[in-house]
């Protein structure tokens, strides 16, 4: 009983001396753990590209020992910082972190056996210890570490009053850069590239746009693929959709400035529905994609000669890709692959609906989930006989003006693009093939940069149709590019209204604001400007490129379409460098990009005197 006494009180003494030293030593402490933060994250900034480098050369053995040493240095790095945050600072470790990174750091620390304990020659679990010492463990461990401490460091950034919009741009071009780097990688490539064209074909990827300088199928292996994968899966989303993601789970908190950036950013209508908005928008992400991939998968034709693991690769990096409207395809000549042209046009309805529900926007989604919950609770207590207190307008004005205007525009295109092209680009198919071609090629330039038939065939008149198509694109915070369905239907209502002598811009009973009707017409006036500006950089570039294809190419990368005339491959390196620009302007939206260098200023506009101007 004494011995067991003696216990406690010098667990007692450990424990004041402890906290007594913790609190002389407090602001050392503290001053020390943010150094190594930020030591952390410069060595999984480092790990991870020596990761890179180390599967993507075919390397001699004295180069595979030293990154061997960086890797293990990153590795000690981690390791100490894990361990000073939970010796010296316990309260503020157990604050600060989540499930996951608590998982990731007890991965690591199990790596700390392996690394001052030799591997035994008989082990008491023979697997385990396979695994415990494997280069897969550990390499695994410290990417998983990595991501989550890099992600954890950017979203702590927009928690600092951070310029949303250049944060926004910034990510962007940092995982273009990334990329480019990435795909230039032998184990990526089966024949070496120029960094022009694996910029313009990272750029093309991140912001999903399909454009491609380089024929993808001949030029990238499954390993570039896989990449290019991952590249549209970021861009798709948004590089601040996954630093919210982080910011809210990862690190288990996240600062009002942050939470407030992040519910205008998915379109949240409270606080308190961030992080099942967050989980709504990623979870119908990879299901949506599954799906497709199963589609796909079904659709697929026989004649195309794939084998099992090849037809599984293609069908999911196809799916992502409608998903995302990015316009990439595995397979030569894309959708205008000879095989693909079956009776059944099964995979063209899959490829359409994939496009349509990316194109849709992630507010849409989110309305209609929180209205399709809504009519269940109102059904539920009819059964009950219970007070419906659910509200009588389930659907915002948002989503019903995209919904009918994109419907109207689908439909308008649809039966113009049969017409026009019935006895040209569509001879010889039959009825069924015709209606699906021309629904599928008036649905692919809204964004997704799909193609069955080449635009160079087109009619003059098609191709008008399709370059406004493409100026307009799909809703507002979604996959799809041009100046947003949204941005369309308010400034045709903001026409109606001067026309009719009303004083506001309505619809279905509700009159929209003035800052989104002002909003709309500067975004209208801006993409236009814009376009006349590249359009200029490739007429003085392209000498001898006609104008309708430049027209088409300019018109493809400023909205992130990605259709062509067949002309990308022959631009020279200033011009893609020109294009590749543009399609980050039209990704991140000018507006953005423009209201983040202006920065905001104080407005004197309410202290001037109104006068008219003559407009006619």
């Amino acid at each position: 009983m004494s011995f067991l006494s003696g216990i406690r009180r010098r667990l007692r003494l450990l424990r004041f001396q402890y906290g007594r030293f913790t609190f002389h030593f407090g602001n050392v402490i503290r001053s020390v753990g943010s150094v190594l933060d930020i030591l952390s994250v410069v060595a999984s900034a480092v790990c991870l590209m020596c990761l890179v480098v180390y599967f993507g050369y075919d390397h001699q053995h004295r180069t595979l020992q030293r990154l061997m040493m960086v890797i293990r240095g990153c590795q000690i790095v981690f390791i100490v910082t894990i361990l000073y945050g939970i010796i010296l600072q316990l309260r503020a470790t157990i604050r600060n972190s989540h499930f996951v990174k608590w998982l990731v750091d007890t991965g690591v620390l199990i790596s700390l056996l392996a690394l001052v304990y030799p591997e035994p020659v008989r082990p008491w679990i023979p697997w385990l210890g396979h695994v415990m010492y494997s280069h897969a463990f550990l390499f695994g461990v410290l990417t998983a570490y990595a991501v989550v401490d890099l992600g954890i460091a950017l979203a702590r950034l927009t928690a600092r009053r951070t310029n949303p919009s250049l944060l926004m741009t910034g990510s962007f071009v940092f995982f273009i850069l990334a990329g480019s780097f990435v795909l230039m990688l032998p184990k990526c490539t089966l024949h070496p590239i120029s960094y022009v064209d694996s910029l313009f074909v990272s750029t093309s990827a991140v912001c999903i746009t399909g454009l491609t300088s380089v024929d993808i199928p001949s030029t990238f292996t499954p390993a570039g693929m896989a990449v290019l994968a991952v590249l549209m899966q970021i861009g798709g989303l948004g590089v601040l959709t996954f630093t919210c993601f982080f910011a809210l789970f990862f690190s288990g908190t996240s600062s009002v400035y942050n939470q407030l950036l992040i519910r205008d950013l998915i379109y949240s209508k409270t606080m308190n529905a961030l992080m099942p908005t967050l989980m709504y928008i990623l979870g119908f992400t990879l299901v949506i994609e599954l799906i497709g991939a199963v589609g796909v998968y079904l659709t697929m034709p026989e004649e195309l000669g794939l084998t099992q693991n090849e037809r599984i690769f293609y069908s999911a990096f196809h799916s992502l890709s409608s998903f995302c409207n990015a316009g990439f395809s595995p397979l030569p000549q894309g959708m205008a692959n000879p095989a693909l042209m079956t009776p059944g046009q099964g995979l063209f309805l899959v490829t359409s609906l994939l496009i349509f529900a990316g194109a849709a926007g992630f507010p849409i989604l989110v309305n209609l989930r929180d209205g399709l919950f809504a009519r269940l609770r109102r059904f539920w207590l009819r059964l009950r006989r219970r007070r419906n207190d659910v509200p009588l307008h389930l659907f915002d004005l948002n989503t019903k003006l995209v919904l009918v205007t994109t419907t109207l525009i689908l439909a308008v295109s649809t039966v113009l693009f049969f017409i026009c092209e019935y006895s040209n680009t569509l001879r010889g198919m039959t009825l069924w093939q015709k209606v699906s071609q021309s629904l599928f090629n008036s649905l692919t330039p809204r964004s997704a940069g799909f193609v069955s038939v080449s635009p160079a065939d087109f009619l003059n008149i098609t191709l008008l149709l399709v370059v406004v198509q493409m100026f307009i694109g799909g809703a507002s915070q979604s996959l799809g590019g041009g100046i947003k369905v949204n941005t369309v239907a308010a400034v045709f209502l903001n026409v109606r209204s001067i026309l009719t002598g009303s004083k506001r811009a309505w619809a279905y009973d509700r009159a929209l604001s003035i800052g989104s009707v002002r909003r709309a017409n500067a975004v209208v006036a801006l993409s236009l400007t814009a376009f006349i500006v590249f359009m200029a950089i490739e007429l003085i570039l392209e000498p001898r490129i006609g104008l309708k294809p430049l027209i088409f190419e300019v018109t493809s990368a400023l909205f992130t379409v990605g259709s062509s005339m067949g002309i990308t491959e022959g631009l020279c390196d200033g011009s893609k460098i020109a294009l590749s620009v543009a399609m980050l302007v039209g990704r991140v939206g000018i507006i953005s990009l423009l209201a983040g260098l202006v920065g905001t200023r104080r407005d004197f506009s309410s202290h001037y005197p109104e006068e008219s101007i003559i407009i006619s």
